[in-house]
């Protein structure tokens, strides 16, 4: 099977500058994508989700700084790498363009040599620290457990929701991992809109793996972003099942013992932890509580969220 070739996003209001980096980068196995403003290539990374974006400074609509802190406050785009073309004398630029997230930066004119080993070092580095999901391209465990530190050393409000599926396995069994596939893509996507209507700009979403995510958000968020969760997905879930599932509602799945048995539709457990009511002080006792209320959220038997109450757990 063929890899699947590396989508860099090329921003520059110069179309000769855009060829000279197509030219570059096309023959290295990258697939190129092209903008010749900020607006355009914000437009076109929301819409392709790159896996690398080359940004110039100074370009119409939005400028190279613009475009890359809208993608840093994006909370599905923040991950992307952004590499920087500035001029040989626009030492300014190069501050603003650091200070809005870039990972990195050029001086034009460069050498195409230079250009691969600052985009190819760019790459390693990000997966390295994101390991990111291949299915959702959202952050892995790697990143999880930074942005949980972090957070806890902070010592501000926090909240954290283990967000899993009920009947997953049936559902895979029956329909096939490629529909299985699809579950999981629009469970992320419910979620990443939960956030982004209901949560604060700086909110973290995770793909632990499989059916299992987690949120990072504040106490006073955390209620509002599974309410819509559940709301969004209980209404969407059907239509992942053939007709005639969906009317029976259920499928047929083999238990343990190979007996037949009917399993229901699919449904989203959420366990909520946060550090209103107790400390919280480190990534393995807030993994344990989580534990704890995603078995009770299940016991449910339908989408549910439950929030952690004790003041001691």
């Amino acid at each position: 099977m063929t890899a699947r070739a590396i989508k860099v996003l090329v921003a520059d209001d110069d179309p000769d500058l855009r060829d000279i980096l197509r030219s570059i980068l096309e023959p290295n196995t990258f697939e190129v994508l092209e903008a010749s403003d900020g607006s355009t290539a914000l437009e076109a990374a929301q819409r392709h989700r790159p896996d690398l974006v080359i940004l110039d400074y100074m370009m119409p609509r939005l400028d190279g700084a613009e475009v890359c802190q809208a993608l840093k406050q994006d909370l599905l785009l923040r991950h992307i790498p952004i590499i920087m073309l500035t001029g040989r004398s626009e030492i300014q630029d190069k501050v603003h363009g650091m200070d809005a997230g870039a990972d990195d930066y050029l001086v034009k004119p460069f050498e195409p040599q230079e250009l691969l080993a600052r985009v190819r070092m760019v790459l390693r580095r990000t997966a390295q620290e994101l390991e990111a999901n291949p299915l959702t391209k959202l952050p892995g465990n790697v990143s999880i457990q930074k942005e949980l530190e972090t957070r806890l050393a902070s010592g501000a409000p926090l909240a954290v929701c283990y967000c899993d599926l009920n009947q997953f396995k049936a559902f895979n069994d029956h329909y096939g991992f490629e529909r299985g596939d699809q579950a999981i893509a629009h469970t992320a996507t419910i979620l990443l809109e939960a956030v982004r209507h209901h949560g604060n700009p700086t909110d973290f979403l995770g793909h632990i793996g499989g059916d299992d995510f987690v949120i990072v958000t504040t106490p006073d968020r955390a209620e509002p972003i599974s309410e819509r969760i559940i709301e969004q997905f209980d209404a969407a879930i059907s239509q992942l099942y053939d007709e005639a599932d969906r009317k029976r509602g259920y499928v047929l799945s083999k238990d343990r013992t190979g007996k037949l048995v009917k399993v229901g539709v699919l449904s989203i457990s959420i366990a909520v932890v946060t550090n209103s009511e107790q400390p919280l002080t480190h990534v393995g006792q807030i993994a344990k509580i989580g534990a704890e209320l995603k078995t009770l959220a299940k016991r449910i038997d339908k989408s549910a969220y439950v929030r952690e109450r004790r003041k001691n757990a």
